[in-house]
């Protein structure tokens, strides 16, 4: 029987050759080594697809953290202009909306012409990095 092993080997060296793989065609490792570089290689691509994203998204932020927001209400008596870092840049208030008897709907009008500015500074953030995120299916993160 030992024969039988023998003639496994293409180099005659016996049963071990053809268990290990060295003679007629067999190659139990390989296989084995093929799968595994190709994850490697699938890891590698993954990696650099997610760091050309977070650059990518790291450039959208910017741009939307320089780009101005402007509001206007009371019919344009009073408006105002946030930056992208929901920070106020401008506030304009014209002479008519001044009203020494009624300061109450001045602060209203302010009050008003801010926060919708900074309403849009966020909604353009939030569509700009949902762009990114929308297809993740990433648990816990509810995107």
């Amino acid at each position: 029987m030992a024969r039988g092993f023998e003639a496994a080997g293409s180099n005659g060296s016996g049963a071990m050759a053809g268990f290990m793989g060295m003679g007629a065609g067999m190659n139990f490792g390989g296989g084995f080594m093929g799968a595994a570089s190709a994850s490697n290689l699938q890891q590698m691509q993954m990696q650099q697809k997610l760091m050309q994203m977070q650059q990518e998204m790291a450039k959208a932020q910017q741009e939307v953290e320089e780009a101005t927001f402007t509001a206007s209400v009371g019919g344009g008596a009073v408006s105002a202009a946030a930056n992208g870092k929901k920070e106020i840049t401008a506030l304009t208030i014209k002479p008519e909306a001044v009203d020494p008897e009624d300061v109450e709907m001045l602060q209203d009008l302010v009050i008003s012409a801010v926060n919708e500015a900074l309403r849009q500074a966020d909604d353009a953030m939030s569509s700009r990095m949902n762009s990114f995120t929308s297809g993740l299916n990433i648990p816990g993160l509810g995107l």
